[in-house]
């Protein structure tokens, strides 16, 4: 193959995933002790660089299911952070994902990173720019949480109105009204009731709901 662009500089370009859970009425994030130098031992986001046969893409699901045990999860690209002195080891550009799943299918993958779910609002200062990357990809999320059924990725398959009004609020940081809510996400036609209750957390049994098969809420 014709080497066209020898003169121009060479860089890395790596994907980073700020992969959110959501448990104990608690938004969570995935996050790691960084294996390797620079920032060896320093708390960061799950990444890596794209391998040369691979798309970006390709790339963030790969690294995703390493660290999930997970081969499907909601995911969406973020964007690009490419300040030139944004890694202190080398000139890396690096494309930022979101990813929302349910705790309780996650699993440590193959690779058994020392990987921990960690409350949002206790978060440890990341290394580099990944604190910017995370209040970014939740500012995201927010503004989509009403526009698409994307909360329910952090939910089981069948949940009730009140535990998805939990995930909203935890999202969004404010309390919501139950009638307002109710009348919103009912009107958006994201959801289907089921003809299951749920006998657990209510005494009365509460409806149980799915989102509409119609729409896919996770990205393969």
């Amino acid at each position: 193959m014709p080497n066209y662009y020898n003169e121009q500089t060479k860089f890395y370009v790596s994907v980073d995933c700020a992969i959110f859970g959501y448990s104990d009425g608690i938004l969570k994030l995935l996050i790691h002790k960084r294996p390797y130098d620079p920032g060896k031992g320093d708390w960061s986001l799950i990444g890596g660089f794209v391998e040369k046969d691979e798309s970006i893409d390709d790339a963030a699901k790969r690294v995703l299911t390493e660290f999930t045990g997970l081969d499907k999860v909601y995911m969406r690209q973020l964007g690009a952070f490419g300040e030139v002195n944004r890694d202190p080891g080398e000139r890396v550009i690096s494309i930022t994902y979101f990813a929302l799943i349910d705790v309780a299918k996650y699993k440590k993958g193959k690779a058994q990173h020392t990987a921990e779910w960690v409350d949002m609002n206790l978060l440890p200062e990341l290394i580099f720019d990944h604190d910017r990357m995370v209040s970014q990809s939740l500012k995201k999320i927010q503004s989509l949480i009403w526009e698409e059924p994307i909360a329910a990725n952090l939910l089981p398959k069948l949940f009730t109105l009140t535990q998805l009004q939990r995930v909203y609020e935890v999202v969004l940081g404010k309390e919501l009204d139950k009638r307002n809510y109710r009348r919103n996400v009912q009107e958006q036609g994201f959801l289907v009731k089921t003809n299951k209750i749920d006998k657990k957390t209510s005494k009365r049994g509460a409806a149980l709901f799915q989102v509409n098969p119609l729409l896919a809420i996770e990205n393969s």
